[in-house]
Order: C-alpha cells, then structure tokens, then sequence
C-alpha cells in the first residue's frame, strides 16, 4: 500500500503526522507543496481544496491529521 503526505514545511499537523508515521514505522512519500506546484494540483484534484495536510493511504483520502482514522485507515 502506497502511503503519500502532502504538506507544507511550516504545517504543525503536517509535523504531527509525520511523527505519527516514524514512531510507527511507516513508510511514506512526502510531497511539499509549498514547492512542487504538480504535486499541488494532485491535492486539489484529490481533496477539492487547498489545506494541508492531505494524507493519501492507498487511495483513502484524509484532509488533516486525524490519528484515530489514520490508524484504522492503516490497520493499526
């Protein structure tokens, strides 16, 4: 499963998630999009705004940093 976070270098939740993933050895791929304007327009195709972060677990959209729903997205 394909596990990818767009984010923003100055996003506390953003932060946050990605503590989340390392303290549970998940293995994800970070887009900034603060920088990489392709991987901008991914996340308003995939979430339909501009707030991150927006965490894309195998296909599961989840806008913001929810730990309950990312662990029962994770299986965890």
């Amino acid at each position: 499963m394909t596990i990818k976070i767009y984010s923003t270098p100055t996003c506390v939740y953003c932060k946050m998630a990605k503590e989340f993933f390392k303290k549970n050895n998940i293995q994800y791929e970070e887009y900034n999009v603060a920088e990489d304007e392709k991987a901008r327009a991914e996340l308003v195709e995939k979430s339909h705004q501009l707030g991150v972060p927006v965490i894309d677990v195998g296909g599961k959209i989840m806008v913001g940093f929810n730990e309950s729903e990312l662990k029962k997205a994770l299986g965890l």
